[in-house]
């Protein structure tokens, strides 16, 4: 039954990523590259600015919603996941060393993409009476769309986002977990699956404040860890570094690239960019505008450049990162995918989710390897599952009100333990086909109010442009003032010690 079920989804999977996802993915971030003027490359300093502007590892409560940067550690947990890991090995795997030339394209119009999205949840987000605060596409969408059309479309994303990531991505996060942990500690995967959703349910109980707390901590740090790791090993194996590029580029436009005994098409190159791209950075999915709507800024422009910034995060740095690691030590040179027999090896040996640990291991050691990869991805997955949950309760809260939210989350924690124990193709796959059905009704209606998109882009970046240097004269004239300040104090605290040292000489 598990083997049907699996083929069904996979013929669908094959439908929708190969046609639909890339005609829509790609269309949406070159209509909204093209209509903002590029937003991702004239507003990509803007937000690097705002984004260390407002960060911090405390930011506090923030009443029902977040500061800029909690949003963007709660969009960039949902983003950073095994999609950077298993994800992107899947994509080589299957797609060829060209999949991640494709992600890369991916990406950057989906940073385009992402800045609508977060613009419009910003727009249309709600607040309740008690300071709570509810925003995503369910919301944008009912305002591009009156009456039942528009309630139909936002009751079909609701449904889709609340089985893609509050059930089904959360199965997809915990059961790489349990396969990781299994393969670096011996952990059974029952044991890992109670033990994330002990974790979980008690993040869950906390609420927003308690999710942002969590993840503007864990995220900063997890992704620092796992990229300097990443770099410890490029630099070991830097003499592979100009071939595993050359690689990427070959696979990505060559019909008939080659490496191991395996062929590699163009197609498959750019279906597997397409469909992990977006499993990874969630641009243009829906996700992380819930994440998005809960800043606290002073107008939605500032949000949509930050929320760019967290697209730039996932997948040209993390996993870019992962990309080069697995493709430099397997892939190239001497390495067994390179010189050996392909299709024995995949079989075998080596699978989308081990493959990092053994590329870790070929040169930390293969315990600490497995280790290094068990530990980043639990931090990974474990903080999407957060995310995802949040994301998931903000639409069944919408659907069915908040006295749904309990039972909801208690089914959640069941998914999450029960993703632990199933096959891992079933779960992906199944994440896959809700993934991408969400995508349908936010790409509509985000084209809908693609007009007031753009007018929002091109007002407010053009009146930053000619804001900094002003802003930046008062930072100067801030900080001169704060060293006179220091100044004076380091004065006064001299003048102070010589006092006492008289007093003490008439003493």
């Amino acid at each position: 039954m598990e083997q049907a079920l699996l083929d069904i989804v996979v013929t669908i999977n094959n439908y929708l990523s190969n046609y639909i996802l890339i005609i829509l993915l790609v269309g949406m971030g070159v209509w909204f590259t093209v209509r903002t003027k590029g937003i991702q490359f004239r507003g990509f300093a803007e937000g690097w600015r705002r984004l260390f502007g407002d960060f911090s590892l405390r930011g506090g409560k923030q009443g029902g919603g977040m500061t800029s940067f909690q949003a963007l550690a709660t969009a960039v947990a949902a983003q950073v996941g095994t999609g950077n890991i298993v994800g992107a090995c899947g994509a080589i795997i299957i797609g060829g060393p060209g999949a991640i030339f494709w992600m890369w394209v991916i990406a950057l119009l989906g940073m385009a993409t992402n800045y609508a999205e977060a613009v419009m949840a910003q727009k249309t987000r709600v607040v309740d009476a008690d300071g709570t605060v509810h925003g995503g596409p369910v919301y944008y969408i009912t305002t591009a769309f009156k009456g039942s059309g528009g309630k139909f479309l936002a009751g079909f994303f609701a449904v889709a986002i609340i089985l893609a990531l509050g059930f089904m991505g959360s199965m997809v996060q915990s059961n790489s977990i349990a396969e990781t942990m299994n393969n670096a500690f011996g952990i059974p995967t029952w044991v890992m699956g109670l033990v994330v959703v002990i974790a979980a349910g008690i993040v869950f109980i906390g609420g927003v404040s308690r999710l942002a707390s969590v993840t503007e901590k864990i995220v900063p740090i997890m992704a620092v860890l796992y990229v300097v790791g990443s770099l410890v090993i490029l630099c070991m194996n830097y003499q592979n570094i100009p071939a595993t590029f050359g690689l990427i580029f070959h696979c990505a436009f060559d019909p008939s690239a080659a490496v191991g005994g395996a062929t590699f098409g163009i197609i498959a190159a750019i279906s597997q960019g397409a469909k992990r791209g977006l499993f990874s950075n969630e641009a243009g999915m829906g996700s992380t505008p819930h994440a998005h709507a809960l800043a606290e800024v002073r107008n939605p422009h500032e949000q949509g450049v930050v929320a760019m910034i967290g697209v730039f995060i996932d997948t040209i740095i993390v996993v870019t990162m992962t990309a080069l690691v697995v493709l430099s030590v397997f892939y190239v040179g001497d390495g067994a995918l390179a010189t050996g027999d392909y299709a024995a090896l995949t079989a075998s040996e080596i699978t989308k989710t081990n493959i990092a640990q053994l590329a870790f291991g070929k040169f930390f050691g293969e315990s600490f390897g497995a280790w290094f990869v068990a530990i980043c991805l639990l931090f990974f997955a474990f903080s999407t599952i957060l995310s995802w949950n949040l994301f998931a309760k903000i639409n069944v809260e919408y659907l069915f009100g908040k006295k749904a939210v309990l039972p909801f989350r208690i089914i959640a924690l069941m998914f999450i333990f029960l993703g632990a124990l199933l096959s891992n193709d079933l779960v992906w796959e199944l994440a896959d086909m809700f993934n991408q059905l969400m995508v349908i009704p936010n790409a509509i209606g985000l084209l809908a109010l693609s007009g007031s998109i753009v007018a929002i882009a091109n007002a407010k970046h053009d009146k930053y442009a000619r804001d900094v240097p002003e802003e930046r004269a008062e930072d100067k004239a801030r900080a001169e003032a704060w060293r006179e300040h220091d100044e004076l104090a380091r004065d006064a605290k001299e003048v102070e010690e010589e006092l006492v040292d008289a007093l003490d000489e008439n003493k």
